[in-house]
């Protein structure tokens, strides 16, 4: 990334810093009111909570940056923001059934990326009072406070949050993991990787980009590294959103994590 990108980039953090609080009023103004709600074809749920923060960071960042591209889980797709040289990348409410339920760890997560990977990250947690900041190559913070990913060098004694089916697995228990509640936001989960409250955030198979690359930005700065099971970074804004299963954990316990979850996460 060139250096230019630098002053760019904290700009953009800045702006990305603001609209995320914005957004997370919009969000508790909804939050324990039973917003309406339904389905989308995946059967996963949306709200009016999701629609009205979705329309509200379209107003406000997309004025800002016209010449962004555009994706968020809540706007019809374009592949117009494919031959952008940066592009938002947003979930207006991660996390949506925990909202919908009362739950406390639903996020609003925003990022910016270019050639593939983001270079600026927010990611609010409005009902916990957490703001997590990233740029690239410049760190990451937990409401000011740098962030660094645990110092724990082995498997057993990890502290692992995923989904019941791994955290539960005869295997990985044998293993000495010590398996977290879960955490029904994605970003939310592999942020506590980079805020040393989890070594290991393990992700199934079909997360999209929204989901993601707010809080990967996030590890990555921390120290940490989020990838798929065979190692690979993971790249943002290609024509298909989706992605394999994914492990979040620190530099120096992700291949040995891989290689143990692999069979395991699917």
């Amino acid at each position: 990334m060139p250096e230019t990108s630098g002053p760019l980039n904290q700009r953009d953090l800045v702006l990305l810093e603001a609209a995320a609080r914005s957004a997370g009023e919009v969000a508790m103004g909804f939050f324990g009111q039973d917003p309406r709600r339904w389905f989308k074809d995946n059967n996963s749920p949306v709200s009016e909570a999701d629609m009205a923060v979705d329309a509200h960071l379209v107003e406000v960042l997309r004025s800002a940056r016209p010449d962004y591209g555009w994706l968020s889980e809540e706007t019809v797709d374009s592949p117009e923001r494919l031959s952008r040289e940066r592009t938002f990348i947003v979930d207006p409410i991660d996390g949506t059934r925990a909202f919908l339920l009362g739950g406390d760890e639903w996020t609003v997560s925003l990022a910016i990326a270019e050639a593939g990977r983001p270079v600026a990250a927010a990611l609010l947690c409005p009902v916990r009072g957490e703001m997590f900041l990233a740029t690239l190559g410049q760190g990451a913070t937990l409401n000011g406070k740098r962030m660094s990913v645990s110092s724990h060098e082995k498997l057993a004694g990890s502290r692992l949050s995923g989904p019941h089916s791994v955290t539960a697995n005869a295997g990985v228990r044998a293993m000495g993991f010590q398996a977290e509640p879960g955490i029904r936001s994605l970003a939310y989960r592999i942020a506590m990787v980079a805020a040393n409250r989890l070594e290991v955030a393990a992700a199934r198979a079909y997360a999209n980009d929204w989901d993601l690359a707010a809080a990967d930005l996030l590890v990555q700065e921390a120290g940490g590294r989020l990838t798929d099971l065979d190692g690979q970074t993971v790249s943002y804004n290609r024509s298909s959103t989706r992605h394999p299963a994914l492990i979040a954990a620190p530099g120096q316990l992700i291949s040995a994590v891989c290689g143990a979850l692999k069979g395991v996460v699917s």
